[in-house]
């Protein structure tokens, strides 16, 4: 078989190992997209079914499963030769993060990391200076319930409230208040979908006291990036947490054309999570350390600026 097709081989032994795509995108640091596309390319190249789907999880096909131990072994074998590379390979870092939070959050702060290690190399999410490996991320940077752990940073929670361009808030601003948004374009991100606490437009217009014809319609995005580009292009208002956009905030790009006081905190969190061998590297540790602190900042400017002004209620727009 072509050594071109062990990426391939790699995401199916790890999805049948972990049981799902997720979990094996997790810990490879690609999408659950990509791994099912590496498992299906091969599936093409040797015209056979390799997995099978159930309620339990996924599994091997019959074709499969007299050699999945083999399979098994020989990648356990590699993952313990590159485990022996990493200890000489001492200045690489390689993480998996949510699109979004090393798009906008990570990424334009690593110069920063850079100026104090400048031999430290990155790949995240499969790009980068550092070269590609078999092992799993050293970290994985994600958004979702609060997790306990040794190994799992809290980073910060997120303060999610109405975002529009400096236009479009001068815009409404001088509309009725209670008919701020009617008629106006509502941008809708999923991103927060899974928190508990995180509104979305029809809930918080209720709670606000506006009015607003079938609140839930208009277009819907997975990601915040997109929205976000939408929104700066006056295409229409979002419900959007504060910390992945602060500098757009800061700049005047980005306008809060409601008050503090109408936000409300996730009960999620975006969190850390390092392999337990990968913490014994000096590196690593350096860069858990830098991301504390700068996790630290951001929960600073959030809690500034989710204060509400002098005189603003939390009950209504005012």
């Amino acid at each position: 078989m072509a050594l071109s097709h062990l990426r391939s081989l790699q995401a199916l032994e790890y999805a049948l190992r972990a049981g799902s795509l997720k979990d094996a995108a997790s810990g490879l640091g690609i999408t659950p997209a990509a791994a099912g596309q590496r498992i299906k390319a091969l599936e093409e190249y040797l015209g056979m079914e390799l997995v099978v789907r159930g309620r339990a999880g996924l599994r091997a096909a019959p074709e499969l499963a007299a050699i999945l131990p083999q399979l098994s072994t020989a990648f356990r074998e590699l993952e313990n030769v590159a485990a022996q590379l990493d200890m000489q390979r001492g200045h690489e870092i390689h993480i998996a993060a949510v699109p979004d939070l090393a798009e906008l959050w990570l990424q334009p702060r690593l110069g920063r990391f850079a100026r104090d290690f400048p031999n430290i190399r990155f790949r995240i999410n499969g790009e980068g200076s550092a070269p590609l490996r078999i092992r799993p991320a050293d970290c994985e940077l994600h958004f979702g319930a609060v997790q306990q752990s040794g190994t799992v940073d809290v980073l910060f929670q997120d303060f999610v409230l109405p975002v529009a361009s400096p236009e479009n808030t001068a815009r409404i601003s001088r509309v009725e208040k209670r008919d701020r948004l009617e008629g106006f374009p509502l941008l809708h991100l999923d991103f927060y979908k899974d928190d508990p606490d995180a509104p979305h437009w029809g809930h918080w217009l209720k709670l606000h006291k506006l009015r607003r014809t079938e609140p839930n319609r208009g277009i819907r995005y997975q990601r915040i990036v997109p929205a976000m580009e939408a929104v700066l292009a006056n295409a229409g208002i979002m419900l959007c947490g504060m910390a992945l956009v602060s500098t757009l905030i800061d700049s005047g790009r980005l306008s809060l054309p409601f008050p503090a006081s109408t936000g409300a905190w996730t009960a999620h969190a975006f969190q850390a999570r390092f392999r337990g061998d990968a913490l014994v590297r000096p590196q690593v540790r350096r860069f858990r350390e830098w991301l504390a602190a700068e996790a630290d900042g951001t929960r600073q400017w959030l809690v500034r600026a989710a204060r509400p002004t002098r005189g603003a209620s939390r009950a209504r727009i005012r």
